[in-house]
């Protein structure tokens, strides 16, 4: 909403211009003062501007005003949102899941926790809670907990590659090389375009001390993705893919011994 009233200030300074009256044929014209056409083009695409609006009344409805706030990224009121969703179908797996994620991206992990927690609790099997689980507990520094999540999850489902792939974060931190490096192997498997897996089975390798290996495999990603190569991306591309600090420094290291 904020956007859009600043937008529509600033139409609303825009001038009165004289034009011809439509009317008159015989060369003269009679001044008459409007605004622009594009005020009104604008004016009535302004729902492209605005928040969504206070209309929900079901639960899947204040799950879509949630979404809707949350692709805006006015996190307040998408997490009110969806907890007023989650109050009105409280057994709703899949309700419980957006509202930790939601949480989960305003970086508030103690509540995201607890929110997916009781997804868990409903439904143990539900993998797209326990991914989300498990990535909170590995941004949180809860290693354990994310280890035992994401093994949970992949082996209900063994092609899950957000599993592998995390584990592959987890075990690096816990200093389990030849696990990050199996976990991180598998999820480049599974997601070959991908080269977030790559980048985690680099600095399991440089870890581990196999550095040969961990310069192959950066080079692989530098394939799949130049941006990667850049170290400015890197600090906001791995940190917003669950890299802690370290492994974003390490990741780093390999990039240098690679080029």
């Amino acid at each position: 909403m904020n956007n859009f009233i600043k937008l529509f200030t600033k139409l609303q300074a825009i001038p009165f211009y004289p034009v011809a009256h439509p009317g008159k044929t015989n060369g003269s014209f009679t001044p008459k003062l409007q605004r622009p056409k594009y005020l009104l083009i604008l004016l009535a695409s302004m729902s492209w501007f605005v928040a969504p609006p206070i209309w929900a009344t079901s639960a899947g409805e204040y799950r879509q005003q949630g979404l809707a706030y949350r692709q805006q990224e006015q996190f307040p009121e998408a997490i009110a949102s969806l907890q007023k969703a989650v109050e009105l179908e409280p057994h709703n797996v899949s309700g419980r899941v957006l509202l930790g994620w939601t949480l989960h991206l305003a970086r508030q992990e103690a509540e995201a926790a607890n929110a997916l927690l009781m997804a868990f609790y409903l439904n143990p099997q539900d993998v797209p809670a326990l991914n989300a689980l498990g990535i909170v507990y590995l941004v949180s520094g809860d290693l354990p907990a994310a280890a035992v999540t994401h093994t949970w999850a992949a082996a209900l489902q063994p092609d899950n590659e957000i599993a592998y792939y995390n584990l592959s974060l987890t075990y690096q931190r816990m200093q389990q090389h030849d696990w990050a490096i199996a976990t991180a192997t598998r999820a480049a498997e599974l997601e070959p375009t991908n080269p977030h897996p790559l980048v985690a089975l680099a600095i399991a390798h440089h870890s581990k001390g196999n550095e040969s290996q961990a310069e192959q495999t950066y080079q692989q990603v530098l394939r799949l993705d130049s941006r990667f190569g850049d170290r400015t991306f890197l600090d906001l591309d791995l940190k917003r893919a669950a890299f802690s600090p370290n492994q974003i420094q390490l990741a780093k290291q390999v990039l240098s011994k690679s080029e």
